[in-house]
């Protein structure tokens, strides 16, 4: 997919991902609004307000008021909720909820990144009991995300770390340290302007699916922009993978005993001349 995914070499990188319409077509959080609701977290009223702010977040990607809202709306919503029932609705829900919104480029991305033999980092300002699953299931090797304060395992509401905007690039900066992470060699892919400080914070910045205001940016800077596909999610993908394996093998099959077939006629025209 890019033309510079040489190996890193001795020089130690790594790509940082947004989420959030750049892995996946839609807000993680929202999206399991209805499990929630299923497991007696929230209420019909909630859900109906969560469906609406993914549409709208959808529509125009979300600026600073609108994250801002969305994190106190998600602070009082989570307060009071038992921490180890939101991870077991989210493990049973996860495959179900997340892999049909998993953009093909972005696994292609994180496959190609690993390759080079670059750590691949979700940087999300989704909650960490969402976004590490989801990090564990397309295989990253770290995760960046918000953290609420836990009491007697039930959220207070109150928000530890919240990753996003400016905090999530000086998250990287402050993993690049600890990990030795040269971010001059580094890449970063985002769909929202909140997340031009993370973007710029790197030497190989991508606007991904990029709102109206990053795209502008991206343009002025000359930073490539991707624009992914809808997605096709990894269930369909590791089907095709299985399904085009045995017909691959096939194919080299027949091109062995092709070879095999040609050499063997032409030993036997020279015979015959001879």
């Amino acid at each position: 997919m890019l033309d510079d995914m040489a190996p890193s070499g001795t020089v130690r990188a790594a790509a940082f991902f947004d989420l959030d319409k750049t892995i996946i077509a839609r807000s993680s959080t929202l999206a399991f609004s209805r499990p929630f609701y299923a497991g007696g977290l929230i209420n019909r009223r909630t859900v109906l307000r969560s469906a609406y702010a993914q549409f709208v977040y959808l529509l125009g990607g979300a600026d600073h008021d609108q994250m801002e809202r969305m994190r106190e709306y998600l602070s009082a919503m989570c307060t009071g909720w038992d921490v180890e029932t939101v991870k077991a609705i989210v493990a049973d829900t996860l495959h179900h909820i997340v892999t049909p919104m998993i953009y093909e480029e972005a696994v292609e991305l994180i496959e190609e990144h690993h390759a080079a033999g670059r750590d691949v980092v979700i940087v999300s300002s989704s909650g960490a009991e969402v976004v590490e699953p989801i990090g564990a299931m397309l295989g990253a090797d770290k995760v960046i995300a918000t953290r609420m304060v836990v009491a007697d395992g039930k959220y207070t509401g109150v928000i530890e770390d919240y990753a996003y905007g400016p905090h999530k690039a000086t998250a990287i900066q402050a993993l690049a340290g600890a990990e030795g992470y040269d971010l001059a060699s580094s890449y970063a892919y985002s769909d929202s302007i909140t997340d031009e400080p993370m973007l710029a914070a790197v030497g190989h910045p991508f606007a991904v699916n990029p709102d109206k205001a990053l795209r502008r940016l991206a343009i002025a800077r000359d930073w490539p922009v991707l624009d992914f596909t809808e997605p096709v999610g990894l269930a369909e993908r590791n089907r095709f993978r299985e399904v085009r394996r045995p017909a691959v093998a096939s194919v080299a099959v027949a091109g062995v005993a092709a070879g095999a077939l040609f050499l063997a006629a032409r030993r036997r025209a020279r015979t015959t001349e001879s």
